[in-house]
């Protein structure tokens, strides 16, 4: 493995270790708090227009790879082949 690589691998998993640390001591703090209140929305009164029919942005155009020829080749003589290799046995 490359040394940058598996430098890097580690610099990961010990961020991870320490990312799970903190949220492992916050924990116990949250519990404590006991359950949130509800919160409730209503949107019965509220009117809403709009004059757009389609999405805002761009329409990103991708050109499509060209055909390629199948890796795969079908064995034309199988069975005399497959009869062939078992006489041998």
């Amino acid at each position: 493995m490359d040394y940058r690589l598996s430098k890097f691998i580690a610099q990961t998993l010990v961020f991870v270790a320490l990312l799970a640390g903190v949220s492992m001591l916050s924990l116990p703090a949250a519990a404590q708090d006991g359950p949130p209140s509800e919160t409730t929305y209503d949107f019965e009164d509220d009117l809403v227009t709009g004059d757009l029919v389609r999405p805002d942005g761009e329409q990103l155009i991708v050109r499509r790879r060209g055909r390629r020829a199948s890796l795969i080749q079908i064995r034309e003589h199988f069975i005399p082949e497959m009869l062939k290799s078992v006489e041998d046995l």
